[in-house]
């Protein structure tokens, strides 16, 4: 006999929905768009709350699911987009991350996310958090000033594994800061990914420690610099007492101070780490390095460069869009060859240079590294795997727009990253192989290269799409694997693609092939299905090996599967308690009753008591479906008897916030099996949730059996 302990009904823990950035980190912290109206915003909130509260399934939620907002997104016809950071039993969840997308009425329409099933596993270590640490730090090199460890859930692979997340602060042999990750497995004390999130501009990084922006009291200015790699520029600056100081109240209190040739620890610098430049008649450097205000004027640029194009091509109001400047430092330890960001402390860092090379403060550079922030307040993209070439090339890509952007005849233009440093260019766009170690034509195998290598697949992607294969002034690109021809559709709308396909479709586990989608989803949005933008993008993504997926241009964006094809996952239940929402014990292979085939079944009621049992799955609906149905094995047993039904089970489907029942069945008629059909045409082009509600009274029980359901479009 079915086990007579009543379930919970499933209810997922979405209240942060409604709390603005609650309980989140500060690198995943929502940033507002100040353009937004606060009703928008809390109404994209709700409509996100309801998305996930009725159809889970579409984020790939379960009863152990929390969900907090990172960032919120309204477009102009008011559909919205609403980033979302999950935890599961409480622990964070790395590539856990979902966007959900609703129509401009709330209609739940999709959702972005790499997830591919509910999470289902123990948060109990057999490994100590100790031990972790004494595991993790074996891979670090240089010089350690102590290590953390917390536990998380990693769903960056095809197995979600409970870790620990050990870091690592220090300083590397070459004198970068350091913030070294190691995840550590919780159950069998093995190390696995690892990378650190200090991110520099030529090889792998670490993480710094600074403090934030300063506020100086004093009125904004305009000062005339003399840079080293950005020429004769006109400066943000501000009136202090006695002259004016590298601070720029117009773009956010944007700051450029000295490092003094020091290295920062981790060991928690005082609050006015660095000295601040100032003058005393607003002229900073002199073009020449032995003036050390002339590196200054290039990151200071650098900043308020980037700060515009962001502002005036994309409406972004600062790298977190909340208004707030970064900090970047220059003279950063002896002959340091590199730069970095570190999001933590919202700054950079530049190097004087190796012996031999320049300093690093070229403009691409700047807008290289701030981009990162940029990256880190959206997609927040993992810094390991294709993810994390993405991260280096979205970095790359919006570099060069800075650069092009501000069009400086000191640093002519170009699809060339860092060539003013050295005697060669540190990337080549164009043909990022020709470097010797990046890939230009993605492999499954890119994922295993360091990000400044696999990164050239994407920057590739952007030179194909902007400027177009074979010769042209700034290069030979070609295209991979015998791939067509391509023309490129110019930098203007190659950027506005980019930025919404980061913004709005990319999560932080997002790999290359997901990127196609996402940029190609950003296309329709941005010029059409059946636009000359949104082919080049396909044929771009082609021509760097990234190969079809199934949205495309044209039509709904979405190939529909072929008629007849089963939209259900895990139709039969043989897969167990997976995909499906339901109460507990619903989904079983108890022998106190059969299956329609197979060894699975759900069973609903069937306890002779007040009592209701549901099982929900969400689905899309495509718009081209023909005649689509939802069809499912039903068979009744019951020991009522008469002609009153008073135990039910209804075929319901769930739209938004409108609940439609399609059938009722109850315990007048019992018999075995029988394969009942309903009709969804009404639901064509939605996400929709299909839901089986059962209710039974305080006597005399009735079972519901379903098996071998299907929604067909066709």
């Amino acid at each position: 006999m079915k086990r007579s302990v009543l379930a919970s009904t499933l209810t997922l823990a979405v209240s942060g929905l409604l709390i603005a950035g609650a309980g989140t980190p500060a690198s995943a912290a929502k940033n507002p768009r100040p353009t937004l109206p606060k009703a928008s915003e809390a109404q994209a909130l709700r409509d996100a709350n309801s998305t996930v509260a009725a159809h889970p399934q579409l984020v790939r939620a379960g009863a152990h699911d929390a969900f907090t907002s990172r960032d919120v997104t309204v477009d102009a016809d008011g559909s919205r987009h609403v980033h979302l950071d999950r935890t599961y039993q409480g622990l964070p969840v790395l590539g856990g991350d979902v966007i959900v997308h609703t129509a401009p009425d709330g209609t739940a329409s999709n959702a972005s996310l790499t997830l591919a099933a509910p999470l289902n596993l123990s948060v109990t270590p057999k490994i100590t958090a100790k031990q972790a640490i004494a595991t993790a730090v074996k891979k670090f090199k240089g010089v350690k000033h102590g290590s953390t460890a917390k536990l998380v859930v990693d769903a960056t692979t095809a197995t979600p594994t409970l870790v620990w997340q050990v870091v690592t602060n220090g300083t590397a042999p070459d004198q970068s800061p350091s913030h070294l990750h190691v995840l550590v497995n919780a159950q069998t004390g093995a190390a696995g990914q690892s990378w650190n999130s200090f991110i520099s501009t030529a090889v792998a990084g670490q993480n710094q420690a600074t403090a934030p922006a300063t506020t100086v009291a004093g009125a904004a200015a305009s000062g005339t610099g003399h840079g080293y790699q950005v020429g004769d520029v006109t400066l943000g600056t501000t009136s202090v007492s006695g002259g004016y100081q590298l601070l720029d109240p117009t773009r956010g209190n944007g700051e450029t101070r000295d490092a003094q040739n020091k290295t920062t620890t981790n060991d928690s610098p005082p609050a006015g780490w660095g000295a601040a430049f100032t003058d005393t008649d607003n002229v900073w450097g002199d073009g020449t390095l032995t003036n050390r205000a002339t590196v200054a004027v290039d990151a200071h640029y650098g900043i308020q460069a980037t700060w515009d194009y962001y502002k005036n091509v994309h409406g972004r109001n600062g790298i977190k869009n909340d208004g707030v400047g970064a900090r970047s430092f220059v003279h950063y330890g002896v002959n340091y060859g590199n730069a970095g960001w570190d999001d933590d402390s919202f700054s950079m860092i530049y190097g004087d240079g190796a012996v031999g090379d320049k300093p690093f403060t070229e403009l691409d550079v700047a807008g290289h590294e701030m981009s990162h922030g940029v990256t880190a307040a959206t997609a927040g993209l993992n810094y390991f795997g294709d993810a994390g070439g993405l991260n280096e090339s979205t970095s790359d890509i919006f570099g060069t727009l800075v650069e092009f952007n501000a069009n400086s005849p000191a640093d002519k233009p170009d699809y060339l990253i860092g060539e003013k440093i050295g005697s060669t260019p540190l990337r080549y766009m164009d043909d990022p192989k020709k470097d010797g170690v990046s890939q230009s034509c993605w492999t499954t195998g890119t994922k295993n290269l360091d990000p400044h290598y696999s990164s050239g697949v994407g920057n590739h992607f952007f030179y194909l799409l902007a400027v177009g294969s074979g010769s042209s002034s700034y290069g030979n690109s070609p295209t991979c694997g015998g791939a067509p021809a391509v023309t490129g559709i110019g930098n203007a709308d190659t950027g506005k693609i980019w930025y919404r396909a980061l913004s709005t479709y990319m999560t932080a586990a997002t790999d290359y092939p997901g990127a196609r989608t996402a940029s190609i989803k950003a296309a329709k949005d941005l010029f059409g299905g059946t636009s000359a933008q949104c082919a080049a993008v396909e044929k771009a993504w082609t021509a760097a090996a990234v190969a079809a997926t199934s949205t495309t241009c044209g039509g709904t964006g979405t190939t529909p599967p072929p008629d007849g094809t089963n939209l259900l996952a895990n139709p039969g239940f043989e897969s167990g308690a997976t995909t499906w929402a339901q109460t507990s014990g619903v989904i079983t292979n108890e022998t106190g009753a059969t299956p329609h085939a197979g060894s699975y079944y759900a069973w609903l009621d069937g306890y002779g008591t007040t009592h209701s049992d549901t099982l929900s799955q969400s689905v899309t609906i495509p718009a081209t479906a023909a005649a689509p149905k939802l069809s499912f094995w039903l068979a009744i047993n019951t020991k009522e008897t008469g002609s009153t039904a008073y135990d039910t089970l209804k075929a319901q489907v769930v739209s938004g916030t409108t609940t439609t029942t399609l059938a009722t069945y109850s315990n007048v008629t019992p018999g075995g099996y029988i394969q009942r059909t309903l009709d969804l045409s009404a639901f064509k082009g939605k996400t929709v949730t299909i839901k089986f509600l059962g209710a039974e009274d305080s006597s005399a029980a009735t079972s519901f059996l379903i098996d071998d359901t299907a929604v067909t479009n066709g």
